[in-house]
């Protein structure tokens, strides 16, 4: 059976885990509507990617 070495302090422990975080969504307007989108991706809101029409999207009927 496999047996830890020695204990680990919780400074030593806490230390290693500083770097277990979360990043943020990279997030960005859209060059055609102006509104915000994930980085990389197709506007939701226009149907826009690299200047280039890839999605055709509906406008809501009001």
């Amino acid at each position: 059976m496999a047996l830890p070495k020695g204990k680990v302090s919780r400074a030593r422990g806490r230390k290693r885990r500083t770097h277990w975080k979360l990043a943020l969504p990279a997030i960005v307007t859209c060059p055609q509507c102006k509104q915000m989108k994930l980085a990389h991706r197709v506007c939701k809101n226009c149907g826009y990617y690299n200047g280039a029409q890839v999605l055709k999207v509906e406008e809501a009927k009001a």
